[in-house]
């Protein structure tokens, strides 16, 4: 399957989109904004996708966003910040992705992000601090990640920390000072 039908935006109670191992998915259509029901949006695998549609900022009750494996992805939208039922983000194997958008610190619910193994990505906004209910942050095999932002000793709810082969990574300690509240820290 290239694409996705525009009529999809008519499946006014669907709760789950499952598209994933769709390898020739290229692009999804503006309408996927108009499922107002929508929970959960699996586009692990999609490899051939290499972005989303500023529309997916409508989704407002999304919880789960799974892009792990879409290699052709190289920035998220700014619309994102609007996800704010969105408990669950995980770009793992994104080795495109070289940012996150400022606007991720929005993001209000956001429990758990996963941005491991994220080959290209140099840095991390500051907003990243503002994620209040951040309980576990994958940043594993993030080769080219060379700092933390300060603010990230703002995450006063965060659990779990991994850092693991983060090669580049400078000043560990003064960026995690103030998370020793935290149960689990992989950074060896």
């Amino acid at each position: 399957m290239k694409e996705l039908p525009i009529s999809i935006g008519q499946l006014n109670e669907l709760k789950t989109l499952d598209c994933s191992k769709c390898f020739k998915l290229k692009k999804l259509p503006t309408p996927i904004g108009q499922l107002n029901a929508l929970q959960k949006l699996n586009l692990s695998w999609c490899s051939k996708l290499k972005e989303l549609p500023i529309s997916i900022g409508e989704l407002i009750r999304l919880q789960e966003l799974n892009l792990s494996w879409c290699v052709k992805v190289k920035e998220l939208p700014t619309s994102i910040g609007k996800l704010n039922a969105l408990q669950q983000l995980n770009l793992s194997w994104c080795s495109m992705l070289s940012q996150l958008p400022s606007s991720i610190g929005q993001v209000n619910m956001l429990q758990e992000l996963n941005i491991a193994w994220c080959f290209n990505l140099k840095e991390l906004p500051p907003s990243i601090g503002q994620l209040n209910a951040l309980q576990k942050f994958k940043l594993r095999s993030c080769y080219k990640l060379e700092e933390l932002p300060t603010s990230i000793g703002q995450l006063s709810t965060l659990q779990e920390l991994d850092l693991l082969r983060c090669f580049e990574l400078k000043d560990l300690l003064t960026s995690t000072n103030e998370l020793i509240r935290l149960q689990k820290c992989d950074f060896s």
